[in-house]
């Protein structure tokens, strides 16, 4: 199969968590494109259109077979050995990445932990261990890390970005509100919660107006 654009992955990530939580939920085995929808608050049509792009079939009178599709989009979307991930900056929100990771996805292994202060250094977080910065290409190299996410300070976030690439990493994601400037080969998604709150905040204050 083609590369499927950004926004297609996305939603088929959506759909995989969405399809897993109704499976648990209800305890059925078949759900239509518009109770899909509905729980994603998207049309149907884009539900439909998604699973048609990715070759999957069903009987419209009886709807998807939840654990079939789980399957597909499994098969397209997640790796066929698991993927070892770093977390770059062990403050708050790098240990709380940590925990929310741990477990989560099988094809994804957070391994490891980095920080340039002392106190941290060591520290573990289910069995994931601090390193410093200072052995990152060792660590990276030793455990075959190819993700990283970068939880950094602002003002380090540049730099770190430019080590992470020197130490050959494939994919960052950054948590960090600088926009990073990276060579095309490396995977880079970026998540700027800043800009996210004040989205929700400009849209709640024009409702209540």
């Amino acid at each position: 199969m083609k590369i499927l654009p950004e926004k297609t992955i996305e939603r088929l990530s959506q759909y995989r968590r969405t399809l897993n939580n109704f499976y648990a939920d209800h305890n059925s085995n078949r759900i239509f494109s518009h109770e899909l929808a509905a729980l994603l608050n998207i049309t149907a049509v884009q539900v439909r259109r998604d699973i048609m792009f990715i070759g999957y079939s069903s009987s419209q009178r009886k709807g998807y077979n939840v654990q079939e599709l789980i399957q597909v989009i499994s098969q397209i979307i997640d790796t066929h050995e698991p993927i070892n991930v770093a977390v770059v900056g062990y403050g708050n929100l790098g240990k709380a990445i940590t925990t929310y990771f741990v477990g989560n996805r099988p094809k994804l292994n957070l391994v490891a932990a980095f920080d340039i202060d002392p106190k941290k250094i060591g520290q573990e977080t289910h069995n994931i261990k601090c390193y410093s910065i200072d052995r990152l290409r060792e660590i990276l190299v030793a455990k075959d890390i190819t993700i990283a996410i970068l939880t950094v300070p602002t003002h380090a976030a540049k730099d770190m970005a430019k080590i992470l690439v020197q130490t050959g990493i494939k994919g960052i994601l950054n948590y960090t509100t600088v926009n990073l400037h990276i060579p095309p080969e490396i995977y880079l998604e970026e998540y700027d919660m800043i800009t996210s709150l004040e989205k929700v905040a400009y849209f709640v204050k024009n409702k209540n107006q």
